[in-house]
């Protein structure tokens, strides 16, 4: 197999559970873009969240790309330079808020170095056995400064990459198809994790938008690998040549994977790559 593109989600998948890149899985990574091979990062995050582990993994020498918001938004990293971008409609957005305000879940919505919320303190959501403070986390790892907005729909008034909503995990379990349900025919609706439910633009997700950027570049899906753990991950996996899920993915993500490979706590990027890519 000829080997043009990585592809990596990020959480669970490149980083450790210590949100880290490990020794091992950074110095595979950036000996593989040496041999000429693009990495690209491919996540539910902003773009903002991203950057720093595009700068770890040296990706702006290489011309690596970001695709962010679980495929909203493509980025070259070298240039800054925006690839690809569909955002939800101002009122396909405010739609999905009012929607949702009827429902026991945190949304948070982005613009340039803003995160906006209702309630910044009253946010808490069970996470590895404990109860994190869900707005601080996810504005921490996307460097926005936060805002309270007491109506999101009715402050809404651009086009945005995604609605992120967030909350106990056996509550989106009992409650999403209710929450999707007004827009299961026109938007993308999808877990990112137990306790994210997000909402993008109808037909995104991370295939669409590694296909719409690497097909002009002449690199065929025959020639990516894309690691994964969850279930936005799914859609990439089946369109990359080899497909590969870590040992800790969601059932329905190795099922839809070529091979598994050890988990994210066990360098599984940097072992399948040192024994596939690396080797000679």
């Amino acid at each position: 197999m000829t080997i043009d593109a990585i592809i990596l989600d990020i959480d669970g998948t490149l980083l450790s559970d210590n949100k880290e890149i490990t020794a091992a899985t950074k110095k595979a990574l950036i000996r593989t873009q040496e041999n000429g091979i693009k990495l690209i990062l491919a996540s539910g995050r902003p773009t903002t969240a991203m950057q720093q582990y595009a700068e770890q993994l040296e990706m702006d020498k290489y011309h690596g790309l970001i695709v962010s918001y679980n495929g909203a938004k493509v980025i070259d990293c070298q240039t800054n330079e925006e690839l690809f971008s569909q955002a939800l409609t101002v009122s396909e957005g405010k739609a999905v808020l009012e929607h949702i305000k009827q429902f026991d879940v945190k949304a948070m919505i982005d613009k340039a170095d803003y995160m906006y919320v209702n309630n910044v303190f009253n946010c808490f959501v069970p996470y590895r056995g404990e109860e994190i403070n869900i707005i601080e986390y996810e504005s921490r790892s996307g460097n926005f400064k936060l805002c309270e907005k007491d109506d999101l729909a009715a402050f809404l008034d651009y086009p945005i990459s995604k609605i992120l909503t967030a909350g106990d995990p056996a509550y989106l379990q009992e409650n999403y198809q209710a929450m999707m349900a007004p827009f299961k025919d026109t938007l993308n609706c999808v877990f990112t994790a137990d306790f994210y439910f997000e909402f993008t633009a109808q037909g995104i997700d991370k295939a669409k938008a590694l296909h719409t950027v690497l097909e002009p570049m002449g690199i065929s899906a025959a020639n990516l690998i894309a690691f994964g753990d969850g279930h936005n991950d799914i859609t990439m996996v089946h369109y990359a040549g080899k497909g590969v899920a870590m040992q800790n993915a969601v059932p329905e993500l190795k099922e839809a994977a070529d091979m598994v490979t050890l988990s994210n706590n066990e360098d599984g990027i940097a072992d399948l790559l040192n024994s596939l890519v690396l080797s000679e």
